[in-house]
């Protein structure tokens, strides 16, 4: 079994309003891309992944002109994936949604929202994805509503070997500092967008310790925009949001990802990357760890294999010129694919 996590920059950029692809020689909403160059690439990804369940990040717009899963399955046809079904969650207003595309016959997703319908006042537990939390971000005893830009995908998962397991797809808010003019506008704009941020790693991990409490395997995955190390405002809160999803290893209810991991034990040394931005200001590319397959014991009792699907540091894809080039022109960002045997050891 694959599952694949993918942030495709700009996804929705590519279909008209009826879904289809426009794959013509207008640019794309990559810088210096057209739609045709990204289109192929993208297919070319897909099909070289191979996987039974991609979860995209970014994925097509769903609004009253567009349609997720119409847009993804007519890409999906067009191509001759085996991933032929999508799902997706509540939407947003973001034209960046979150939808997995899969096959339906090595499993069978259903969304499966959890936690209570919070009111106009949010609730201060771990509420349903797409209402509000209520909690204190700046330890001044004055609640604040959290909510989520985009709400994270919440299914529940059985493949085709009858192993059934929740799936939590999520892309937590960026902390750029976006509109600030100078520079103590983007100290102030940045410690408010991590401590969102931060508060969106807790309502998810409590998640998660629900979901655990019922003694249900868990499979967190997606974009985070986050990392251990990967900003001065670490130091500031003590931990990244990534470790507050992650939890403490060795400490019951601890998610693993190997990236992630290594990347905590070596923040003064090299550590994987899944992103590759330009900056203008620089002139040069900044790589980062920002997109996870975090999963429980159960899923590392079955053999479980981490790749990310980067062109320069993956060897295989490296070797493969076509390939390396298409996931450069495809996203900013590399997909990360999970591999683990649908039945159990033994079996």
């Amino acid at each position: 079994m694959r599952i694949a996590t993918y942030n495709v920059e700009w996804f929705s950029a590519l279909f008209d309003t009826q879904n289809r692809l426009f794959d013509d020689g207008e640019w794309s909403a990559r810088h210096d891309v057209t739609r045709a160059a990204q289109t192929a690439a993208l297919g070319r990804v897909f099909r070289a992944m191979d996987a039974d369940a991609v979860m995209i990040i970014e994925a097509p717009d769903q609004s009253r002109s567009h349609s997720t899963v119409a847009a993804l399955e007519h890409f999906a046809d067009a191509f001759g994936l085996r991933t032929t079904h999508a799902v997706m969650g509540f939407s947003n207003d973001t034209q960046q949604e979150i939808a997995l595309l899969y096959d339906p016959a090595m499993l069978t997703p259903r969304h499966d929202p959890r936690g209570s319908v919070a009111g106009l006042n949010g609730a201060a537990d771990a509420p349903r994805f797409d209402t509000a939390l209520r909690i204190d971000l700046d330890i001044d005893a004055q609640q604040d509503m959290v909510v989520f830009s985009k709400p994270p995908l919440e299914l529940s998962v059985r493949t085709r070997g009858g192993f059934a397991f929740q799936m939590i797809g999520a892309h937590l808010k960026s902390k750029a500092p976006h509109g600030a003019r100078t520079p103590q506008e983007v100290l102030s704009i940045g410690v408010a967008n991590r401590r969102k941020q931060l508060a969106q790693a807790i309502w998810l991990r409590r998640r998660i310790d629900m979901l655990l409490a019922d003694g249900l395997p868990v499979m967190v995955l997606g974009d985070l925009n986050d990392g251990p190390g990967l900003d001065s405002f670490e130091s500031l809160f003590g931990r990244s949001s990534v470790e507050v999803v992650m939890g403490q290893e060795g400490e019951a209810g601890a998610l693993y990802d190997p990236h992630a991991r290594q990347a905590l034990l070596r923040k003064l040394g090299a550590a994987p990357t899944t992103a590759r931005f330009w900056i203008r200001p620089e002139q040069r590319y900044l790589q980062a760890l920002l997109d996870y397959v975090m999963v429980t014991p159960e899923f590392t009792a079955r053999g479980a294999r981490w790749r990310i699907w980067h062109p320069m540091d993956d060897p295989a894809c490296w070797r493969d010129p076509q390939l390396r080039d298409a996931l450069i022109t495809a996203s900013d960002h590399f997909p990360v694919t999970l591999d683990f045997e649908d039945t159990p050891p033994g079996v």
